[in-house]
């Protein structure tokens, strides 16, 4: 089943019938998104205050940041999106597409990631490789960034001028601006203090729209049974007709599931994408590091509901959505909902939790941009030993450049109906690539330092010529874009493993003395450091909550596998 190639914008008859009640709670949220950033100017000194919070910031802090980082406008517009395209084979995005990652990120790569004391993802592949690989890695981690800001703010701009009927320019200046204004002026503890505050905004805006909606087609039963008979029975089970050789709404099989979502783009996500990484990395110490991605892991189990629910539910009452025959594309489906369900009120609060889920998803990359672009370009290739201050300007001023960099590429995204396939497609482009070279260059001592660059290379070109030639061309049938993504990291994956493996066996390898602390079985001072006091209590005991979330993500399985 074709991804439809129709326009994003939502459809005009969505507008919503707002009033004085619904626009004061949406001023009172941005005045205290601006109040926190004032509040977040006072702390930043120097420039690892500005990056990096400090490393300073509690675990439940930074664990709360760092899965609203993730649920931005791409998570609730494209995962709504899947499910109403998809059915219940959205649930793999978050149990085996999210979970094992976020656990492998925090029990076995952040002890590397935070021992080494780097600032940044690509820093780290400085210490492992060379500067070639470092490079490389900052410049595509940066395009990336901004290409993935620009989805958050497109998104939100047609999704306010279909709901409120502002301007497409009125909505992306305003949220750029307050985007702009309390990360220029608090660094990343602004955005991090604005996310967990995002994150209970972004909840009380979905589970009403999940609890009417489900009332609406009467309850899960009727939710079931309405989508059985017309979509046919896999359409509500995770793994039905997911054979190898059936065919299935989402275009994939169990192995591409497993391997391409559960294994490549996941880890490929989870463990090398700054805007995460970075939040785990402000974290006061190593213990509070490694529970940062575990204490997300919980709630992103339980996320899926709130997404998922509505793109079902909007699937049930417009039977045709996103076919020629409706008006209403897929990322319709929350829209869609708001305005049929929510009084005024309650819909001022979902206005407000869909306006703060693209502002932390354009955040967490802008602020993650900066760093990158400051630290691992700027300082260590243009402008060196500067005094800190200079640094912390730079940051500043790059952070405006960001914005409107991203404001210049959030058209790109008008090609797909579907938003999250766009995002997975960027994934395998980037993400990939560099999880490949991580994942050997940390567990493999004979990794070359000049490994890292070739792999990158080879990563990112194998995935892009799957996508851009095998798949848009025909050359190989795929059904979908989601399975296209899924063969496209697959192949990025292997293709960059198998030239750093052929590069290694040619080139000089790293002297064993300068692998401390970055290869599995070494270890650095940093990672070594004793648990502060009060972190061997058993609910902070990073194996205990990683071990945990995987056997409940894993049982949350069992009713949707029959």
């Amino acid at each position: 089943m074709q991804t439809p190639t129709s326009s994003t914008y939502l459809a005009a008859e969505l507008r919503l019938p707002t009033n004085w009640l619904d626009y004061t709670i949406l001023g009172i949220y941005f005045v205290v998104v601006l109040g926190i950033g004032f509040a977040a100017r006072r702390s930043v000194k120097t420039s690892l205050d500005f990056f990096l919070s400090g490393r300073s910031l509690p675990a439940w802090v930074t664990g709360l940041a760092f899965v609203a980082a993730n649920l931005g406008a791409t998570e609730i517009l494209g995962m709504a999106a899947n499910s109403a395209q998809y059915g219940v084979y959205t649930t793999h995005w978050y149990w085996i597409g999210a979970i094992p990652a976020m656990v492998f990120l925090g029990l076995v790569m952040m002890p590397f990631y935070y021992g080494s004391k780097v600032r940044s993802v690509p820093e780290f592949l400085l210490l492992r490789f060379d500067k070639a690989s470092h490079l490389l890695s900052s410049a595509l981690f940066a395009v990336a960034a901004i290409l993935i800001a620009g989805v958050n703010l497109y998104a939100l701009a047609i999704v306010v001028e279909a709901l409120l009927g502002w301007p497409e320019w009125v909505a992306i200046v305003v949220a750029g601006f307050f985007v702009l204004a309390y990360i220029t002026l608090g660094g990343l503890s602004s955005a991090i203090y604005n996310e967990v505050l995002q994150f209970f905004v972004i909840l009380a805006g979905l589970i009403p729209i999940t609890i009417l909606g489900l009332k609406k087609v009467g309850g899960w039963d009727g939710l079931s049974d309405s989508l059985s008979k017309s979509h046919g029975s896999d359409f509500m089970t995770a793994w039905g007709g997911t054979g190898i050789g059936s065919e299935n709404p989402l275009g994939a099989n169990w192995l591409t599931i497993v391997l391409g979502l559960g294994f490549v783009l996941s880890f490929g996500y989870w463990t090398t994408n700054f805007a995460e990484v970075q939040r785990a990395l402000s974290a006061k110490n190593l213990s509070a590091a490694q529970r940062t991605p575990l204490i997300a892991a919980f709630p992103k189990i339980f996320i899926v509901f709130v997404v998922m629910i509505p793109g079902l539910v909007a699937a049930v009452l417009v039977p045709k959505i996103g076919t020629p025959g409706s008006d209403l594309q897929y990322n319709d489906a929350i829209p869609y909902l708001m305005q049929q369900l929510l009084p005024n009120g309650v819909l001022g609060i979902a206005v407000t939790g869909l306006l703060a889920a693209f502002m932390a998803g354009m955040a967490a990359n802008i602020s993650s941009f900066n760093t990158v672009f400051t630290t691992d370009i700027w300082q260590k290739y243009v402008v060196k030993d500067r005094e800190d201050g200079y640094y912390v300007r730079f940051g500043r001023l790059i952070t405006v450049i960001g914005v409107l960099a991203s404001i210049g590429t959030a058209f790109l995204a008008s090609s797909f109906s579907n938003i999250m396939s766009y995002l997975q497609t960027l994934f395998s482009f980037f993400n990939v690539p560099m999880f490949v070279v991580f994942i050997i260059g940390m567990f493999w001592k004979r990794a070359s330092m000049k490994s890292g660059f070739w792999g990158l290379i080879a990563g990112t070109t194998a995935a892009m010529v799957n996508y851009f030639v095998i798949y848009k061309q025909g050359i190989i049938d795929i059904p979908s874009d989601q399975g296209a993504n899924f063969v496209s990291a697959i192949a990025g994956f292997v293709a960059g493993a198998v030239v750093m493996v052929a590069v290694s066996l040619f080139t000089a390898p790293k002297p064993t003395a300068d692998l401390q602390g970055l290869v599995y079985g070494t270890t650095s001072p940093g990672m070594a450091e004793p648990p502060a006091k009060g972190d061997d209590a058993w609910y902070r005991r990073p194996a205990l909550l990683g071990w945990g979330a995987v056997v409940l993500a894993a049982a949350c399985y069992i009713p949707f596998s029959f």
